[in-house]
């Protein structure tokens, strides 16, 4: 059976920005933005990365999408966007994978929407377009250099400045979504023939990431469109000091340490047990304090850690819960490891101002106030909101 597929090219070179396609805007790699975003959009059928990095074949796989190696030659800064999309599709048909549409996303705009996604899928398969792309309006005057770098106007009278409610819209191409029928895509070798169709998105989606500034400006606006996504995990770990504690140290005369844990805390403990969402404790130092804590709360505890992040993985791994589905709740530097693994990294509302950049989700309380009550409401609140979107998809 033919399938609608979604490919993302997704190369480990970059000039501008080093391993471009794996930074993080609001705690997820822009490689895996992409792929959520096709997993999203109720029309596509199966997601596919196309890279020549094993790193990015890696997290692509962490977050659920097949994947497509392609060699050098068709992965270099000279190699087009055509050539990895004609290949893949070489390489699922030798799979014994039919695609009849084509949907190429791109990393760099790590705000596809789903929603248009669709539309645009819809469009094509029902033979109204033959390509539809993600645009956005523009009523921008257009000017580019001459001879002599003298500015001349493009696309517009420079005698005649009507109000923008006198004109129609231009259309800027947003870089995020391209969809076609693959046999004529391959027919043709290029992503625009026939009657092309634009989707228009949201002006607040149509970023595309090459540089520096235009990534540290999507992660400023990840922290607004990502507002309301439910958490979606299957396990959580947490840092001690700072998380289940305000990161303050009670001493007696005896050099006894003592720490002021929140009881609401132990109920939110409770409540993921209740619902078999495994979780643990990882800590830098030995402390009898925390091993009385996890043991109060029954929950795992690792200590004595030079590697966060390596333990992180292997309890991860003994676990059988991908990285990718788990939330990891810190506040200092030394969470940033585990944070950077993540699907779901999450700061506690007085961490580092580093830890908060990483973070996916910064929480309203501070440590030692509520704030592992706080994840595990998110938690479970996610889960049942992912439960209902699943029922949905399966009985529409």
């Amino acid at each position: 059976m033919s399938e609608t597929v979604a490919v993302i090219p997704a190369r480990g070179g970059s000039k501008g920005i080093e391993r471009k396609n794996l930074r993080r805007v609001g705690g997820i790699p822009l490689v895996a933005r992409a792929i959520l975003a096709a997993q999203r959009c109720t029309e596509i059928d199966r997601v596919v990365v196309s890279t020549d990095n094993d790193e990015i074949a890696d997290v692509a796989r962490e977050w659920g999408a097949d994947v497509v190696m392609r060699s050098a030659d068709i992965a270099g800064d000279e190699a087009s966007s055509e050539s990895a999309l004609l290949h893949a599709l070489a390489e699922l048909e030798a799979r014994g994978i039919g695609v009849q549409i084509l949907a190429f996303l791109q990393a760099t705009s790590p705000f596809i929407d789903s929603t248009s996604l669709a539309e645009a899928v819809r469009v094509v398969s029902s033979r109204r377009r033959d390509v539809a792309f993600s645009a956005v309006e523009s009523f921008a005057f257009m000017w580019h250099r001459g001879d002599g770098g003298c500015a001349v106007a493009l696309g517009h009278d420079v005698d005649s400045r009507p109000r923008r409610q006198d004109r129609e819209p231009h259309y800027r191409e947003t870089g995020a979504f391209y969809v076609m029928r693959a046999r004529a895509f391959v027919a043709v070798g290029h992503r625009f023939y026939g009657s092309i169709g634009i989707i228009e998105v949201p002006e607040q989606t149509a970023i595309e990431i090459d540089t520096l500034a235009e990534l540290e400006m999507a992660c400023l606006l990840a922290a607004r469109i990502d507002a309301n996504e439910p958490m979606d995990v299957d396990a959580v770990a947490t840092d001690f000091d700072g998380v289940h504690t305000d990161d303050t140290v009670v001493v007696n005369d005896r050099g006894e340490e003592s720490v002021r844990v929140s009881r609401s805390d132990g109920m939110g403990v409770a409540l993921l047990r209740r619902a078999n969402v495994p979780m643990v404790i990882l800590s830098t130092e030995k402390n009898p304090v925390v091993s009385a804590r996890a043991a109060k709360l029954n929950i795992d505890v690792r200590q004595a850690l030079d590697d966060k992040a390596a333990a992180l993985r292997s309890w991860a791994e003994s676990t059988g819960v991908a990285l990718s589905r788990v939330a990891y709740l810190g506040n200092d530097v030394n969470d940033l490891g585990c944070l950077e693994i993540v699907g779901w990294p999450v700061a506690v509302r007085d961490a580092h101002p580093a830890v908060l950049a990483a973070a996916r989700v910064t929480l309203a309380s501070t440590g030692g106030s509520g704030a592992v009550r706080e994840l595990a409401d998110l938690t479970l609140s996610g889960r049942e909101a992912s439960a209902s979107i699943h029922s949905e998809r399966s009985t529409s």
